[in-house]
């Protein structure tokens, strides 16, 4: 009897599939001013504060990532300039990170895709400042001695759908609406 309940809860687990904790991430962030350049750009980081992926087979099938908005900052500048940027994308004008100091990610759907180096396309709900908005982005995945990697291509979303907007509309009209990522995660 106790074997029969071995097996079940063993054939159990590789029904629903296998979580592995995320170790190490890399989220890099580019936004942009009127004209979308290197010139008139700033970006920076924001860290992964936990996460997981759940694998089924030897296929991604979900995951959830918990960012540190609190962790925004900007890598372009330094001293004065970059404390008053990150003030400012912490502040009510972008993130207010006071009042929402997480934003998450959860993976929907993992398909292929038809590039040779991003193979998967992994479509997922990104909640930032209360909003919930579907992503997509390009990814390559690798499975290898007990760990999953997802690094993205770079790719773009629409922060006016995430009410990550200036106060004044007027100042709106400098920045561009599109904000662009790259994520890489590795899960063990």
């Amino acid at each position: 009897m106790k074997k029969i309940f071995l097996l079940a809860v063993l054939a159990g687990g590789l029904a629903f599939g296998q979580t592995k904790k995320v170790v190490a991430s890399d989220v890099h962030w580019w936004g942009y001013k009127i004209a979308k350049s290197e010139a008139s750009s700033h970006d920076g980081t924001i860290k992964v504060k936990s996460g997981n992926v759940v694998l089924k087979g030897n296929q991604v099938v979900g995951g959830t990532f918990v960012l540190d908005m609190t962790s925004i900052s900007s890598t372009d500048l330094s001293g004065e300039y970059q404390q008053k940027l990150n003030g400012h994308l912490k502040n009510g004008d972008f993130f207010e990170v006071e009042k929402y100091p997480t934003g998450t990610f959860v993976i929907t759907s993992v398909k292929k895709n038809n590039d040779k180096t991003y193979n998967s396309l992994v479509t997922g709900n990104l909640t930032v400042k209360g909003k919930t908005n579907a992503v997509s982005f390009p990814a390559k995945i690798a499975i290898a001695n007990g760990a999953v990697t997802i690094e993205s291509n770079k790719f773009s979303f629409d922060r006016q759908k995430f009410d990550v907007a200036y106060k004044s509309t007027m100042q709106d009209v400098f920045v561009k609406d599109d904000i662009d990522m790259t994520v890489k995660v590795t899960a063990k």
